[in-house]
């Protein structure tokens, strides 16, 4: 599984982070989350899954 983030949609609420911080991050100016692996271990699908999910701007997109 690969992931991505929108930057044109992302609002910068963290909530990915808060749900997978072992795979999102903010940017170093706070704005925008970014990605901090190219491919998903498979034990931690679920949680991208669920950050997805959650994205209030539905700004992640699974791969």
């Amino acid at each position: 599984m690969k992931v991505r983030i929108d930057e044109e949609l992302c609002t910068g609420c963290e909530e990915c982070v808060e749900v997978a911080e072992d795979i999102f991050e903010m940017t170093d100016d706070g704005e925008l989350a970014k990605v901090k692996v190219e491919t998903i271990p498979a034990d931690l699908e679920d949680d991208v899954k669920e950050a997805a999910e959650d994205c209030p701007a539905e700004a992640i997109i699974i791969e």
